[in-house]
C-alpha cells in the first residue's frame, strides 16, 4: 500500500499476497489507489474488483496484467477498473499510469488502445494525485485472444441430466471445430463418450482427430494436490499441458476448449470443502485468462447445502452462471 506525498511520490501502505487479503486490506485503509494484479491466488483479480467496489467505493484500481489480450482487458474494465497497464510497459507507464487513474480518467497501456477502451471514467469526486495506495505482488499466466468468461455451474439431482447437460456443453464445442475435455469418473466418461459417438458424423471425427479428451477425474487432482489442497503452481502447469494437448488435433490458432469437470464436485463429497472452493477459484482464473469455456457439476446428494451454505455461496461466487437441474 502507498500513499503520494507532496513531492508526488507514493508512499505503500500495504502489500498483499492474494486476493481475498486484497479485498480485505481495502476494505480496512480505503487506499485511493489499488495496484491489483488479475491472476492473484484464492480470489483473482476480477472477482477481487467487484467485492472491492463494495468495501472501499472510493478506491481507484488499476489492473496489471501479462496479457495482450484487449476482451480481457475490456471485461477488467467493465468489472470496476480504472485502469490496465500491460506488466512488460510498466517501467515506462506505470506513472502516467497512476496519474490517469487518480485525475478519473480511463488508462489503457498504447498497445491495447483503442476508440472503444479510450476515454474519460464517468466518477463521482474524481481524485487529485495525492493518495493511498494498495498494491499487489503478481503472478503470471499465459493467455490467449477471444477471451470471454465462461465459468458455468450445474447442479444436477440425477446423473442422466448432468450426463445430458455435459453432451451438449461439449458436442457444441466439438461441431464448432473447438476441443472438447471431460474430467469426470469412469462410468461417466464411457457414457459420454458413447453418446457423443451416437450424436453423428461430425463428433465421431472430432474424437478421431483427438480434438476430445477424456480424463480420470481422481488422476487428474492427484497431479495437483498438495497437503489437501489445490497447490497453483502444480495446477497451472497441469491445465496448461492440458490445453496444449487438446489444442493439438485443433486447426486455427485462437479456437476455444471446453472443459467439463466434476473434479471440485469430488473433493467437497470428500469432505475438503476448502480444497473444492480454491480449485473453483484457480478454474475461475484459468475462465477469464485462457481461451476455455468451463463447466463444473455437482451432485446435490453430496452438497448437502443446508449444512454448509457458506461454501454453496462460495461456490456459486465463482462462476459465471448457476444452474439447477
Amino acid at each position: 500500500m502507498a500513499k503520494l506525498k507532496e513531492n508526488h511520490k507514493l508512499r505503500i501502505v500495504g502489500v498483499v499476497s492474494d486476493g481475498l487479503e486484497a479485498i480485505q486490506k481495502a476494505g480496512e485503509l480505503q487506499p485511493d489507489l489499488i495496484l491489483l494484479d488479475i491472476g492473484l491466488p484464492k480470489v483473482n483479480g476480477i472477482v477481487a474488483a467487484r467485492r472491492i467496489r463494495d468495501v472501499a467505493p472510493n478506491s481507484k484500481i488499476l489492473f496489471l496484467s501479462q496479457t495482450l489480450d484487449l476482451n480481457v482487458a475490456q471485461g477488467a474494465l467493465c468489472e470496476g477498473g480504472h485502469g490496465f497497464l500491460v506488466k512488460s510497459d510498466a517501467e515506462r507507464e506505470l506513472f502516467a499510469a497512476i496519474g490517469d487513474v487518480m485525475q478519473g480518467k480511463r488508462f489503457l497501456s498504447r498497445r491495447l488502445a483503442s476508440p472503444a477502451l479510450a476515454g474519460d471514467v464517468v466518477s463521482e469526486g474524481a481524485s487529485h494525485l495525492d493518495g493511498e495506495a494498495i498494491a499487489s505482488p503478481t503472478i503470471s499466466m499465459s493467455a490467449n485472444r477471444d477471451v470471454g468468461r465462461c465459468h458455468e455451474v450445474n447442479f444436477y439431482s440425477d446423473d442422466s441430466l448432468f450426463l445430458d447437460m455435459s453432451t451438449r456443453f461439449l458436442s457444441a464445442a466439438l461441431s464448432a471445430g473447438d476441443a472438447a475435455v471431460f474430467i469426470g469418473t469412469a462410468t461417466h466418461r464411457t457414457t459420454l463418450l458413447e453418446t457423443l459417438h451416437a450424436e453423428g458424423p461430425d463428433t465421431q471425427t472430432a474424437t478421431g482427430q483427438g480434438r476430445y479428451i477424456g480424463l480420470n477425474a481422481a488422476e487428474f487432482i492427484s497431479d495437483f494436490i498438495a497437503n489437501d489442497m489445490p497447490d497453483t503452481g502444480s495446477f497451472l502447469k497441469v491445465v496448461d499441458d492440458l490445453i496444449v494437448g487438446a489444442r493439438k488435433g485443433v486447426e486455427g490458432e485462437h479456437l476455444r476448449v471446453a472443459v467439463c469437470s466434476e473434479c471440485a464436485h469430488i473433493l467437497w463429497a470428500q469432505g475438503k470443502a476448502d480444497a473444492a472452493i480454491r480449485l473453483e477459484e484457480l478454474w475461475n482464473q484459468i475462465a477469464t485468462t485462457y481461451n476455455v469455456s468451463i463447466l463444473c457439476g455437482y451432485s446435490p446428494e453430496s452438497l448437502r447445502c443446508e449444512e454448509d451454505s457458506y461454501t454453496f455461496r462460495r461456490i456459486c461466487e465463482e462462476h459465471s452462471a448457476v444452474q439447477s437441474l
